[in-house]
């Protein structure tokens, strides 16, 4: 049975008939459900909760900003239950909504909304983008590495920092070169600018750039491929897009998220999740797409990382809690 789908026309929003008052549903944050990063990570888990059990969901992709509260009470209102988020940008609307729907269970992922039926999944995305650092530190031949975020939000500056600390880490005599697509959700969906940013840190001697920019970062592997640079992806594994030329990615674990909401149900547990290094909620994809670049020294480096941050003697800077960055 294929997930049913809401259909989003002008200013309204339909529903098709409803088989089950029980499913659960899915909503992407803008740019897509195949934006091959953070929401197709999120429309794998329930893609996997699907085929394990038979059961269907309802599922929904956002055309715009205005549609955001509209769409959640449609989905309460027709009784989905549990209702998952993709994106911080839902914060508001959600704490908006959620008391109104008091038997309606609500997950949202890459955002804190204290509400007593809402279930809030938090990654230390700093954590893996400091092992992305490590690795960029040492696949450098320029001593000069790139950051392209997407919207300049403190969310995205989590990577940016942690990658910034990681390779400062490894290489404390090397630059890192930032720069961010926009301050608009449109800085998500924007490869043409990804691709141009690229070319102006690849002036600047960046030789691996990382980027976390939702679809636009697709753009930012496409360019460094054809520069004959290395790059780094995120959210999901995103090595197979351009074997032996993408360094590695900082997975989150989207996909387990919500595969686990979807199986919990309507048991689901209000509060905030972490998932950090040592629980597996990131990580750097090592795959046989990236193998030939990852050198035994390399791997040894991500190990001892990861051994450092999981006991604590590594302490990578969480942006989100100081907004401020102690390296740059």
């Amino acid at each position: 049975m294929s997930p049913m789908k809401f259909l989003l026309t002008g200013a309204c929003l339909s529903l098709l008939p409803l088989a089950a008052l029980a499913d659960p549903a899915l909503i992407f944050d803008l740019g897509g459900k195949f934006d091959k990063s953070f929401n197709e990570a999120a429309y794998n888990g329930a893609e996997r909760w699907k085929a394990e059990t038979g059961g269907s969901y309802k599922e929904l992709e956002m055309q715009s900003e205005a549609m955001r509260e509209q769409a959640l009470r449609r989905l309460a209102q027709s009784g989905a239950n549990p209702i998952v988020m993709t994106g911080f940008a839902f914060g508001e609307v959600l704490n908006k909504v959620a008391p109104d729907y008091p038997d309606t269970k609500f997950v949202l992922i890459d955002m804190v909304v204290e509400q007593p039926n809402v279930q809030s999944i938090v990654f230390t995305e700093e954590q893996g983008s400091y092992l992305a650092g490590v690795l960029a530190a040492q696949a450098s031949k320029s001593g000069t590495v790139g950051f392209i975020g997407g919207m300049d939000i403190p969310l995205i500056h989590k990577f940016e920092c942690g990658y910034a600390q990681g390779f400062k880490a490894a290489r404390p005599d090397g630059k890192v070169i930032v720069n961010y697509t926009g301050t608009t959700p449109a800085a998500w969906n924007d490869p043409v600018k990804g691709g141009e940013l690229v070319k102006a840190q690849l002036s600047q001697g960046a030789d691996v750039i990382y980027a976390a920019a939702g679809g636009t970062g697709i753009g930012v592997l496409q360019a460094a491929a054809d520069a004959g640079i290395l790059s780094i992806g995120v959210d999901s594994n995103q090595n197979h897009l351009h074997p032996g030329k993408v360094l590695t990615s900082m997975v989150k674990g989207v996909d387990n998220s919500v595969y686990e909401s979807f199986k919990a149900g309507t048991e689901i547990q209000p509060g905030v999740k972490v998932m950090d290094l040592k629980s597996g909620g990131v990580s750097v994809a090592m795959d046989d797409d990236n193998k030939p670049l990852i050198t035994e020294e390399m791997a040894a480096a991500v190990e001892a990382a990861t051994k450092s941050i999981e006991d604590g003697s590594v302490k990578v800077h969480d942006y989100m809690t100081d907004n401020t960055c102690p390296v740059k």
